[in-house]
């Protein structure tokens, strides 16, 4: 993914990249992203990611697409184009997550569901110390054997 300034948006095709539009002005950096072309899930996450370094501003201009306003803290990032750049990768970075969690999501179920559900298997440690318990030994007060005594009988 590309960040430009361009007027005009292209269609992409399958040869050429996306290139994100996005405008600075005011000290700030904005961004109109597509539904289509990134889930709102991946926005949300890539703005969550960016709390820290500049106030965040989402609005809705038209429907399926999602506004994002970034304007740097002072304390934060002073290059805007740098800031778009690095918003711009993690939207991918974020968009990647989001289609891994779905395409996985049946097997973290399974995983969730077999350690909550089975019963789970006695260590043999376990397994000894419990039959050493069970065992019933001699009785001895002082809880010593001395091998070498002599049965009186």
């Amino acid at each position: 993914m590309t960040t430009t300034d361009a007027d005009a948006p292209e269609k992409p095709t399958a040869a050429s990249p996306i290139e994100l539009q996005y405008s600075t002005e005011a000290n700030q950096v904005s961004f109109t992203v597509p539904e289509s072309l990134m889930e709102l899930e991946a926005i949300y996450g890539a703005a969550y990611l960016f709390v820290d370094r500049c106030w965040i501003f989402l609005s809705r201009p038209a429907e399926g697409e999602v506004g994002v306003h970034l304007k740097p803290k002072p304390d934060g990032e002073t290059d805007l184009d740098t800031l778009a750049g690095e918003f711009a990768n993690e939207l991918l970075n974020q968009s990647l997550r989001v289609r891994i969690s779905t395409s996985t999501a049946s097997l973290r179920e399974y995983y969730m569901a077999r350690a909550f559900f089975t019963t789970p298997v006695q260590s043999s440690i376990d397994a000894l110390l419990a039959e050493l318990d069970a065992e019933e030994l001699e009785e001895d007060e002082l809880e010593i054997s001395v091998p070498w005594e002599e049965d009186d009988g």
